[in-house]
């Protein structure tokens, strides 16, 4: 039995990618008030919250939200982002299929 050599691979580049990625969570020094976060950025951080999180464990320095951004489209992108499901559409989900007899 074992773990396949499949799987390793998966997890491998997942925690690859989250080390990567890190960079561009919110919280580091990468934005100040002269170079605000952004819409687009905003997006971002909604879509890496869930990593954020448990980033924030190891790292004092990431933060789920920047508080360093342009204010409210900055939000909006944020926001629009948490609620489509973190990357996926959030309004196409399947509908449940029940039985009637």
């Amino acid at each position: 039995m074992g773990i396949k050599v499949g799987n390793w691979k998966i997890v491998v580049v997942l925690v690859v990618s989250t080390f990567v990625a890190s960079g561009c969570f919110a919280g580091t020094d990468a934005y100040s008030a002269a170079e605000p976060a952004n819409f687009l950025w905003g997006i971002w951080h909604g879509w890496t919250a869930p990593l954020a999180i448990i980033l924030h464990f190891f790292d004092d320095q990431v933060r789920i939200y920047e508080p360093d951004n342009t204010g409210i489209l900055y939000d909006i992108g944020f926001y629009m982002a948490i609620i489509s499901g973190f990357g996926s559409l959030g309004l196409s989900r399947r509908k449940i299929k029940r039985n009637r007899r």
